[in-house]
Order: C-alpha cells, then structure tokens, then sequence
C-alpha cells in the first residue's frame, strides 16, 4: 500500500509539473491574440436554462475544466494527455471558451494548477469574455489556514466569482475526521465575499456538512450510474472510498436519496464517467435523479452536440426526484 501511495504521488506531481510547462508554452505560444469565429451551430441554442447559486445565474451546463488543464483521466493510455496538452493551447482553450459561451454555457468549473488563472484573465482581456469561474483554492486547508485565506483572497482578487472546497480535499479531511477544516474553508471563502460550495467524492463528505450545519453555498458531488461495460463490480464497490479504483460515483443510489433531502443547488460532475457513458444518458440520468447542474469537460468541436443534447433533455424532462434548488 505504502508503494502505491508513493507512485500515486509521484504520478501526481509529474502531471502537474507537465500541466505548469505546457500552460506556460502555451502562454508563449499565444502572447499575441488571433482571431477566431465563433457561430452557433444549427440544431443547437445561444440560451440555456439557468438556476442560481448565491448571487449568481449559472448555466444548467458549466464548462468542465479538466480538459481545459490537460487531465482527461484516460486510465492506461497515457498518450492521451500529451495530445490533449498538443491539441488545447491557449489560444484553443479561448476558442472553446467563446464556443461554450455562444452556446449558452456562462460558466466553468476548475481547479488551479499554475498556470490557469492567468489563461482564464487573458480570455477575458483579449476576447471581452464573460465566462464565470468556479475554482477550488488548492492550498491546504490546515490548522491556521493561513496559506489556504492567502490562496481566497488571491483567487478573490483575480476575479473569481466562486469558489468550493476541492473534493480532493474534503475527501480527505472527512476520511481524517476534520470535518472542521471544511466549515473553516467555507467560511474562508464567504468573508471574502463569494459564494462557497463544497465538492466530494465521497458522499459521507455531503451527509457530514449537512449534518455539521456547515454554511456552504451548494455542493459539486460525482454522479453517475455504473450502467456501462467497464462499470464497477460488487467486489469493487465494497472496497472503500480512499481504495475505489478508478470510479467517481461509488454509490449512485444512495447519492440519489441522500441529495433528495439536501435543499442546496448540486452540481453534478464525473456525469460522464470520464467519456464511457453517452451525454444523452449521461444527462437525462443525472437531472430527472436531482442534479441542478452539470459539469461537462468537453472539446471546442463536441460543445454544440452536448448543448442540443442538454437543452433537448431540459425541454422534455417529465419528472424529478427533487425540486430545483437553484
């Protein structure tokens, strides 16, 4: 075990040690503006539903940023991030950003790796984009959270509109029985004036912030179903959370009831299961099971199939689990 938590950590590093480089030759790439056309494609709508999240109206799609880094959690193909890093310069990146917001997209979700806040400012300088951002502060959130209030206030400043506690994190702090830290770093947030979600992984962390009384503004949680040939087996899902290997949504019946109860908005992301389940049942799953939102990590040339797909399942959704909460 000890092995593969070290290789686990060596792997993470050298991806974000590679996401720092190619975001930085991709700012040298791009350090002059070029112009690109943006259209809306036919069968496709420049409008999309919308909810909204503290004091802000967001887009029942939001723009899923792990592309937009170069992660694509591609499994064994480990060639897959070097092309999606070959393909989504800067300069694509902003394309796909104006694509997403011509289709109706107006808002994305990522996390901060070097690199990333200063892409997203040259968008919006360059392009007059008015994409909003939802980022998760990476910094620790430990006890005097003095590195964690530096990286709100530093994201504050930048122009974030909101920001959430990384899953990553929250994942972690619950498993430690931290849970504390979560309502610190939601606090953090909120003093500086955003709005504050909380995302997980594991669906303990939103039954934990629930229970706690914990102030977060809305959750980002994984949910899809595991309807799909490489789905999770039994065996699999009785391992636990910090062990479930390569599944996003352990437990997507559950998580179907525990958010029924919740009367927070919920983003839902890892809809997908990283690209083996279709949009269309992707989609249709997570909003008529009680999902306000989704996060869709997508290509500049899959953004106007994904959002005809989505307006399309918005207009004929007969039922839901859950009233809208945003």
């Amino acid at each position: 075990m000890a092995a593969d938590l070290n290789r686990r950590s060596f792997m993470k590093q050298s991806l974000a040690a590679s996401a720092a480089s190619a975001m930085a030759a991709s700012a040298a790439q791009g350090s002059a503006a070029s112009d690109f056309t943006v259209t809306v494609a036919p069968n496709s709508r420049a409008t999309m539903p919308a909810g909204r999240i503290g004091d802000l109206t967001v887009s029942r799609m939001l723009l899923g940023g792990n592309l937009l880094t170069h992660y694509t959690h591609s499994r064994d193909l480990k060639y897959v991030y070097n092309l999606t890093a070959a393909y989504n310069t800067e300069e694509k990146i902003h394309e796909t950003m104006a694509l997403a917001e011509a289709h109706g997209i107006n808002t994305l979700s990522i996390h901060n790796p070097p690199g990333i806040v200063p892409m997203l400012k040259r968008y919006r300088q360059r392009h007059g984009g008015k994409m909003q951002w939802i980022i998760c502060p990476t910094a620790p959130a430990e006890p005097g959270m003095e590195k964690y209030t530096e990286d709100v206030k530093g994201l504050v400043d930048e122009g974030t509109e909101a920001l959430y506690v990384w899953g990553v994190h929250s994942d972690a702090l619950f498993a430690q029985g931290k849970v504390d830290f979560i309502r610190q770093a939601v606090e953090i947030a909120k003093d500086h004036g955003v709005p504050c979600g909380v995302g997980a992984h594991d669906l303990r962390v939103v039954i934990a912030c629930e229970k706690m009384g914990i102030p977060c503004d809305f959750y980002i949680k994984t949910f899809h179903h595991h309807n799909y040939p490489s789905g999770p087996k039994t065996a699999e899902l009785e391992r636990p959370y910090q062990e479930f290997p390569g599944y996003w949504c352990k437990d997507p019946d559950e998580t179907i009831e525990v958010m029924s109860k919740v009367t927070k908005p919920w983003i839902a992301f890892k809809v997908m299961a990283a690209g083996t389940i279709p949009p269309q049942d992707a989609f249709k799953y997570v909003f008529q099971n009680g999902a306000d939102h989704t996060l869709a990590g997508m290509f500049d040339f899959e953004i106007a199939e994904d959002t005809m797909i989505l307006n399309k399942v918005l207009s004929n959704l007969q039922s839901r689990t859950r009233p809208w909460q945003s």
